[in-house]
């Protein structure tokens, strides 16, 4: 069973005046791809609440940073600014997320607003100290003081400057980008693989200008910053209702293969997994991050809620584990 891990905060760095990155100290087998995100337990008078926040820092670095700005009335970003220092430790659930580079020897169109630089530069810090590939970055922010990580984007455009090529795009300054500026940007690069992270209004632009250049689906990521409602650090016992067909489902995860034939009809997958001890990865488990995604090989599933998946990831067959009840007596699975 996925077990949460204890993270020593080795370092704490003011980036902003509202961002903060925590370096953290991680157990040798933890291991993570660029792009994923952590899942910190944060104390509250209701118990342990749980926020999900992506990794600046990049698999080949000695310790993991997560980058925490403030925003308004959010209860965890401030506890984590305010309470954290060197010496504390933070429970986490083990890195997910399907925000990650393609496999293939891709060059990357990268997309950032505010925040959403954090998931990208994990990114580009691999794709350029561990590959060969060219990088392109639109990163628009309020204005020059609220630029998160600006003088590691100096230096890392003047280590690679033929591979790095980096817009800051400043609303004081410019206005808001609209989706004709950032067709125009992304023009230049019609063959890369488009990711971008940052406000609901500025990821839609980019959608728009990408689908106006006829950027393929299969080339382009977002990711979604959102916060969980339930507390994945509880995990609840298969209780199955009276009367539920049983489905038989096999498949395999982390390299392992599994077989069942007892899933209840009004289980979830994910829930029903990790009860047979499978390692099977989730963080919400309320169908709001992806990180539960698995691949549906045979059979049929219905799920309750998909606040993720696209038409063209549900086209390929992806699902949500959390979410997922069976709608045939035999399923095939794979997580990726």
């Amino acid at each position: 069973m996925t077990q949460p891990v204890q993270l020593r905060v080795v370092s704490v760095t003011a980036e902003t005046d509202a961002a903060k990155s925590f370096r953290l100290r991680a157990p040798e087998s933890l291991s993570y791809k660029p792009g994923q995100f952590l899942t910190i337990g944060i104390p509250s008078d209701r118990g342990m609440v749980a926020r999900c926040y992506s990794m600046s820092s990049a698999p080949h670095e000695d310790d993991v940073t997560i980058t925490v700005k403030r925003t308004p009335q959010g209860f965890a970003s401030n506890w984590l600014c305010d309470n954290v220092t060197v010496g504390d430790t933070l429970t986490a659930l083990p890195p997910s997320g399907n925000f990650v580079p393609p496999a293939q020897d891709a060059d990357l169109l990268l997309f950032a607003a505010g925040s959403g630089i954090t998931p990208v530069m994990s990114i580009a810090k691999y794709v350029l100290m561990q590959t060969d590939r060219r990088v392109a970055l639109f990163y628009a922010n309020r204005d020059s003081a609220a630029v998160i990580f600006a003088e590691q984007l100096r230096a890392m455009s003047e280590d690679h400057p033929e591979r790095l090529h980096i817009v800051h795009w400043l609303e004081e300054l410019q206005s808001l980008p609209r989706t004709a500026d950032l067709q125009r940007f992304a023009s230049v690069y019609p063959h890369y693989f488009a990711y971008t992270c940052g406000p609901e209004p500025f990821m839609n632009a980019v959608t728009d200008a990408l689908h106006s250049l006829g950027f393929p689906s299969d080339r382009f990521k977002r990711e979604v910053f959102l916060s969980l409602s339930g507390n994945p650090f509880e995990i609840d016992e298969v209780v199955s209702g009276p009367g539920a067909n049983l489905a038989r489902v096999k498949g395999s995860c982390n390299g392992a293969s599994f077989a069942f034939d007892d899933w209840p009809s009004d289980v979830p997958l994910l829930q029903y997994l990790l009860s047979k001890g499978v390692d099977a990865p989730f963080s919400c488990r309320n169908g709001e991050c992806g990180a539960c995604c698995f691949q549906l090989i045979d059979g049929t599933v219905e799920m309750e809620c998909n606040d993720v998946l696209d038409s063209y990831e549900l086209a390929e067959g992806y699902r949500l584990a959390c979410q997922a009840k069976p709608a045939s007596k035999s399923i095939t699975i794979t997580y990726a």
